[in-house]
């Protein structure tokens, strides 16, 4: 299956599980394909046919991203240099979560959320540690006995009780002793939250020397800026309360300018999120809902209030 043929059946089925998807991601440089948004729920995807091509910058850009926009970075994938990835099994790939098109089927459309994850050493569940503990005093177990039952320390039931995950192996072993379901989801959509405790978001990359100006007066009116290297723009920022965000663009005014505008407009009603597109010379005023806005008006802008006026004057409107 070619890589644009697998992108059109994805995001088919993103649309089928009532998302909201944005326009394709066609220029480079760019981290991801898609972003989609159902109800609270909005999701930055990358999709490969061989997940082996998602390297670490590519990775640490969509957690930043995720973080900045509110959403939930993932990589949707056929398979691995060896092997194809297995159904139901959520893996990881620089901190970000990769699921197969069958599993993220089964989440998206069908509600069944994956109950395994892949990690070093093999396959791993969540244990609910709660319902192990209550299951092992009904039947009237010392941690002792289910150890020897299993083959593990003592310690190690206690841990599971704690709440410490344990391989698929141990999980079937749990359940044919005890009989029902010990496991709980492995969580996806709140963006895998165990990996990004271990490993924080990214520290910004440098802003592009040509860029720093531009972006020294949207930081000047009150806003953090998050500079890009790897997105249809280059920069995400937010004012002091974190509810106004903007995607900001600049370069000159090409027909390449205009396509990287239409997909931040895109972007932009997906993540709720405003857009500007800021070039030494313009003959229009915003292309779809993105701003166009001349380097000299912008250097202008004297604050907050007035920057905001001027981006809704130009149709950049997307509510936060």
């Amino acid at each position: 299956m070619s890589r644009s043929v697998l992108i059109e059946n994805v995001t088919a089925m993103l649309a089928d599980a009532g998302f909201t998807v944005s326009d394709r991601c066609a220029t480079r440089p760019k981290s991801f394909d898609v972003a989609a948004r159902r109800e609270k729920d909005v999701i930055l995807v990358k999709i490969l046919g061989n997940i082996d091509a998602f390297d670490a910058p590519t990775g640490a850009e969509m957690r930043r991203l995720g973080t900045y926009l509110n959403a939930t970075p993932m990589v949707i994938g056929l398979r691995t240099r060896d092997e194809e990835l297995k159904p139901g099994v959520v893996y990881f790939r620089h901190g970000v979560p990769v699921l197969s098109p069958d599993t993220a089927m089964d989440f998206f459309v069908e509600g069944v959320p994956p109950l395994i994850y892949a990690a070093p050493g093999g396959l791993y569940v969540n244990i609910d540690g709660e319902v192990l503990a209550d299951r092992r005093q009904n039947e009237d177990l010392s941690l002792g006995q289910l150890a020897n039952e299993l083959g593990v320390s003592r310690r190690t039931v206690s841990k599971y009780e704690d709440g410490m995950n344990a391989s698929i192996e141990v999980a079937m072993e749990l359940e044919d002793l005890f009989g029902g379901d010990l496991t709980s989801p492995v969580s996806v959509m709140e963006g895998a939250e165990e990996v990004r405790d271990a490993d924080p978001t990214p520290d910004d990359p440098e802003a592009d020397p040509e860029d720093v100006p531009v972006l020294s007066v949207i930081a000047r009116v009150g806003f953090e800026v998050h500079p890009t290297d790897r997105a249809p723009f280059k920069a995400v920022s937010e004012d002091a309360s974190g509810a106004d965000r903007l995607l900001t663009g600049h370069s000159s005014f090409t027909d390449t300018a205009v396509k990287r505008a239409r997909i931040m407009s895109s972007l932009g009603a997906i993540t709720h999120t405003r857009a500007v597109y800021v070039v030494d010379e313009a003959s229009r005023e915003s292309v779809d809902d993105t701003a166009i806005v001349e380097r000299e008006e912008l250097e202008d802008v004297q604050d907050s209030d007035e920057f905001r006026d001027l981006l809704a004057d130009r149709g950049a409107q997307s509510e936060a």
